[in-house]
This record gives structure tokens, sequence and C-alpha cells, in this order.
């Protein structure tokens, strides 16, 4: 897409990272995190809300520091150089980007069928998310300007039906006898939760596309900031209350039974079918706007990572009208979206961006001189980080070696790939 002239205001920069944020994570996510915290499935979004919170610091200081279309790409750059950690971290965004593009592909698999099944539950989970995935990439294809219309647009839609959800769920708690699951009793482990936290933490990551988004800003000093900040506590609220009335609206038992689909189940008590049709929909509508814009997203992630030469230059190639990383965004997609179960893909992806963030955090620590910024949030932010994922995979070891294995995978291969390319 060409640059425009056309400069964006505080509700724009704030649609792309609400739009980013509450794309398909929260449909696709939020049955595994009651599964993990249980009654504090609430707090658990809290403790990845405010990890996202502390690493927005170091992406306002970065962002008014090195604005720049390239965003995550060109901070990491700048704090290590082009070399073969940054090269590797770079590659590691882009594959992280790629399994979220999974994860929305699986929940638009799981939920699709409510709507219209084909009569075998693993046929229809396959058609569905392979099929929206290659619409999506042909629409990427077609027209760019298509795909930016359909996201504004999915934002107001999915918005309005998810706070209509949790204005309905909070009327309708008053007597419900699934209230009492939110109390402290019903807790799970204080590792567990963090562990809940860390697994759906890829729910937050779509903040940082605000830095794509600084050089477009009407006044970015006084702008940046707040859309950060703006974004990312609406999205922690939102979450939470989300959080709490479905946990408050079903028994355990039933949420771990629909626990693809929980959030459509949820709204059943209080508006019957009419609830679960309607958020079905949403949910629908929310992960394909999500795929498209991220099929998008990726696709240039890739271009950046290339333009800078931690890639074979080839990738700044075009096929057809789009750069190739498009094309490889979408056949990666839907081998990880056909073949990883759902908690498998979202470990993977959580790890990815953990660790990304992590060393984002420590480039405003590095450059907090340059950047006019404290050093103190951003080291926290780094160490935060990282004993997040130390905890997650420890845990997830466990319950969950594959999601590990992958996700350990993933990063050697990234570490793999730029070694050889660097190499020759």
């Amino acid at each position: 897409m060409k640059p425009t002239n056309k400069k964006i205001g505080l509700l724009e920069a704030m649609s792309i990272g609400i739009g980013g944020m509450v794309g398909g994570g929260i449909f696709a996510v939020l049955g595994l995190a009651v599964s993990l915290s249980k009654g504090a499935t609430p707090l658990a979004f809290l403790l990845a809300g405010l990890l996202a919170l502390i690493t927005s610091y170091s992406y306002i200081k970065l962002s008014l520091a090195y604005p720049d279309r390239g965003g995550t790409v060109k901070f990491i750059n700048q704090g290590f150089g082009k070399t073969l950690f940054s090269g590797a971290l770079n590659n590691l965004l882009w594959v992280s980007y790629i399994i979220m593009l999974s994860l929305y592909a699986s929940a638009f698999g799981s939920y699709a069928p409510n709507l219209h099944s084909f009569g075998d539950q693993a046929l229809d989970f396959h058609l569905y998310a392979s099929g929206v995935v290659v619409l999506a990439a042909a629409i990427n294809y077609f027209s760019i300007q298509l795909v930016g219309r359909i996201e504004s647009y999915a934002v107001v839609i999915k918005l309005l039906i998810l706070i209509a959800f949790v204005g309905v769920g909070l009327y309708g708690l008053f007597g419900n006898p699934n209230l009492q699951q939110l109390s402290v009793s019903q807790w799970e482990s204080p590792l567990k939760i963090l562990t809940g936290g860390m697994v759906i933490f890829l729910a937050y990551e779509g903040f940082e596309l605000i830095a794509n988004a600084v050089p477009d800003l009407k006044n970015p000093k006084k702008l940046v900031p707040r859309a950060y900040l703006l974004s990312v506590l609406f999205v922690l609220v939102l979450y939470m209350v989300i959080a709490a009335v479905t946990v408050a609206s079903l028994p355990f038992e039933q949420i771990a039974k629909a626990q693809d689909y929980v959030l459509a189940e949820a709204a059943k008590p209080q508006l019957g079918t009419i609830g679960f049709t309607i958020i079905t929909v949403a949910a629908l509508i929310s992960t394909f706007s999500a795929i498209n814009a991220s099929l998008y997203g990726g696709s240039r992630v890739s271009y950046e990572i290339a333009e800078d030469d931690e890639l074979p230059h080839q990738l700044t190639f075009k096929l057809w009208n789009q750069p190739i990383g498009l094309f490889i965004t979408t056949v990666a997609t839907l081998v990880l979206s056909n073949f990883l179960k759902l908690e498998s893909i979202s470990t993977a992806g959580s790890v990815g961006f953990l660790v990304v963030f992590a060393m984002v955090n420590w480039v405003g620590y590095k450059k907090a001189t340059a950047i006019s910024g404290n050093k103190t949030l951003p080291l926290l932010g780094t160490l935060l980080c990282l004993i997040a994922l130390g905890v997650m995979l420890q845990q997830e070891y466990g319950s969950n070696q594959e999601g590990v294995f992958v996700a350990l995978s993933v990063i050697g291969v990234c570490v793999v790939m730029e070694w050889i390319y660097k190499k020759n």
C-alpha cells in the first residue's frame, strides 16, 4: 500500500491498536483461558494486560524516537544492529504473525460449523479454517483498499456486539448460581493463573501495530502515548469483563465442552439461540477481518526484513501484485492451522511475542538516554517478559509438550535460517 499524505488522529490510531488486539484472539483463547485459570480467568487477562501495558511504554518512547512504518522491525535493528541476533528476532516476529493467523483460522473453523455443518466435525473445521485463509488471501491480492475497508467496518461491528454482550451479561448475573465460580475458592494456583495469562498473551499483541502508523499521525508527541495507553487499557478492561461474564454465566463443565466457541455459548443463558447466533456471527466477522489484516501485515513484515538484508532480497519481489511474502505467509498459515491443536498454536504464538517484546523492552532500556525515557519500566518489562516466558514453558511442559516443542522449534528455525543466510 502506498503511503498516504492524509494524517490520522487519535481515534484512528486507537482503532488500529484496538482492532489489532480485539481481532480473533478473545474468541479463540477465552475457553482455553478458563480451562487453565478457572475462576481467576479475569485475573489472568489482567496479568497479560499489565505486561502489555508496561511494554507499551517502550513502544511509546521508541515510536517517538524512531518513527517508521517498519515498527517493531526497525526498533530491533536500532537496538541490536543488523546482526544474526536481530535477524533471528525479526524472523521470529514474522513467524509469530503466521502463528497468530493460524489461531484466528482455528477460531473461525470452530465457530463456523455452528451456523452450517457438513456433517463431520473434523471436515467442518478443516474446510472452514482453510477456506477463510484462502478467501482473505484472494482479497489481499485483489485489492489492498478493500482490506482496509473491511477492517474499519469490522472493528465497529465486533466492538458493538461485544459491548452489548457485556451489558446483557452483567444484567443477567444477579441471582445466577454460577456467579460463585468467580470466588477465590474456585481459582487455580498462582503459577497456573500466570500460565493462563501468558498462554493468552497473544490476545494483546496487536497494540504494536500502532508503531507502523506513527509517521502518519497528526501530532505524534501528543497522540502516540495516548493511542498506546488508551487502546491497551480499553482492551484490558473489556477482556476482564468478558471473562468475568463468561465464567459467571456457565458451569465450568459446559465451558469445557464448548471451549472452542465458548463466547457464543455464554450468550445463550440471557439471549437464547439468537444470542448464540449473534456472537457466532461476531466471531466470524472478527476472525475473518483479523486474518485479512494480518495477512497484509505479515507480508509487510517479511518485506521489511528482506529490505533490511536480514532475509533473501527475493522476498521483496512481487508475485502477482503483492510481495511474495503474502503467498508464503498464506501457505504456512494453512499448514499450521490444519495440523496443530489450538493450545499448541496459542503457546507458540505467545512464546514468540514474549521473546520479541522482551527484546523491544531491552532496546528501550539500552536506548533510554537517546530516546529520553527512564530505564526502570523497560528493564521491568524485560524481566517480566522473561519470567513469564519461563513459567509458561515450565507449566505447559507438563500438560502441553507439543506446544512447548513447537515454540522452541520455531525459535531454533528462526536462528538457523538467519545463520544460513548471513553465512552465505
